[in-house]
């Protein structure tokens, strides 16, 4: 990977932070109340892609996986997991992904390009995107909470919505990928 790259992607992700901490400071002074039900959907929307972005630009040129343990990234409870998989309906949602994003070969290639060396680079990739998407997670819901704390009740509950489906159903997807492939290792 080139070094202009690297400084690009991380220069970029650091914008995006500075956006996210300019929306949050944006929403902390001004009230909910005259700010219209749509307008929330949009800047939750905007605020989730921001804090999803500064994850996935940094995931793009460093291995961000390695900040958690390997044990993480052990699935301890594979039935857990399936059952959580089958409740959540997260099928509906990859077979979304695969029809409107992944779905040409070229995209999955990717990941995965049939080879041994394939595997371990979709593993890595399994756990770079789980990473990435847990971290997103993590910061869009103490961004809820905090927006709930100045009232901000629409805007919450649609950045909640789209970070469950942006971020959540994901990491459950790339946790359920690392079961199936652990059966080929084992």
């Amino acid at each position: 990977m080139s070094l202009l790259k690297k400084i690009a992607f991380t220069l970029f992700a650091f914008f995006l932070a500075y956006q996210v901490y300019v929306l949050v400071a944006l929403f902390i002074r001004l009230e909910p109340g005259p700010i219209s039900i749509g307008i929330q959907f949009i800047m939750a929307f905007l605020l989730s892609l921001c804090i999803t972005g500064v994850f996935a630009f940094l995931g793009f040129v460093y291995p961000t996986h390695k900040i958690l343990p390997d044990g993480y990234y052990v699935i301890r409870h594979p039935e857990r997991l399936k059952r959580l998989y089958a409740v959540a309906q997260v099928e509906y949602f990859r077979k979304a992904l695969l029809l409107f994003f992944w779905g040409t070969t070229e995209n999955r290639k990717k990941y995965f390009d049939g080879s041994r060396q394939g595997i371990r680079n979709f593993m890595y990739q399994t756990r770079q995107s789980e990473f990435g998407h847990l971290g997103a997670f993590v910061v869009t819901f103490l961004a809820c909470i905090i927006l709930v704390y100045f009232r901000y009740y629409w805007l919450v509950g649609f950045a909640f919505l789209i970070n469950i489906l942006g971020n959540a159903y994901p990491v459950i997807i790339q946790r359920y990928h690392r079961i199936r492939i652990g059966r080929l290792f084992n």
